[in-house]
């Protein structure tokens, strides 16, 4: 994006491009602590993503007002009128998987009271590593202006649901194996789903940001490869 003739214009825009990035850290450490929590059984981990999700609202807050104020104050055009609408839309984005990780994190103790959570939850924690990877990129891919990176991290999300189908199937065949594990499956399945989400607000992000730096849209349909609502694991 080139420099303009007002100096603070700049400076506007950078600083919704330090929130993005900001709101990206704090979604990336959100999931990863939300996941660890769920695998060690830490309370107190779940607790603290629980607290981390009003921090990534402020943030949300504090990108929406200024985005609004710099519409209000430079009237952007072209380029930058794409930049401002896309951080808004981004953010809207980061904040939802602030949300999913916290919803993660809220189930800590329910799985914790009624099973081994390493046991059962070894496939989501591979899960989320891809998921995560995602997370990370797609905003150090939007910081670094990386478009080309964006549209194959886009198409990486099928990955991501092949890898859902997989742990969908796994924690159905422990609790038909055995009923005991029905609690903490049923919990774990809904953390599952919620990582899958996650990925979709990424692609979203992905796309978003490619507008921004290219002016064109990505092609509508992506690959989705969740497979648990057509197929189930055999008996």
């Amino acid at each position: 994006m080139g420099e303009h003739t007002v100096t603070s214009f700049d400076e506007d825009l950078g600083h919704i491009d330090r929130l993005i990035r900001d709101m990206g850290d704090l979604a990336g450490a959100m999931v990863s602590a939300s996941i660890q929590a769920l695998v060690q059984s830490d309370n107190a981990l779940g607790q603290r993503v629980v607290s981390d999700d009003a921090i990534m609202d402020a943030r949300q807050r504090e990108l929406d007002e200024r985005a609004i104020t710099l519409i209000a104050k430079r009237q952007p055009m072209a380029q930058d009128l794409r930049a401002v609408v896309g951080a808004i839309r981004m953010a809207g984005d980061l904040e939802r998987i602030g949300d999913l990780a916290k919803n993660i994190a809220k189930r800590v103790s329910a799985v914790g009271q009624s099973a081994t959570p390493r046991d059962l939850a070894h496939s989501i924690e591979a899960m989320s590593g891809m998921v995560l990877d995602q997370v990370r990129e797609v905003v150090d891919h939007y910081v670094s202006r990386r478009p080309e990176e964006l549209q194959a991290l886009r198409a990486a999300d099928e990955k991501i649901d092949v890898k859902y189908t997989a742990v969908f199937r796994e924690l159905l065949t422990y609790m038909m194996e055995d009923p005991r594990n029905i609690t903490a499956c049923t919990h774990l399945l809904f953390c599952a789903k919620n990582l899958e989400r996650i990925g979709d607000h990424v692609t979203n992000i992905a796309e978003n940001a490619y507008y921004v730096m290219t002016g064109k849209q990505l092609p509508l349909n992506r690959p989705k490869q969740d497979e648990t609502s057509m197929t189930a694991p055999a008996a």
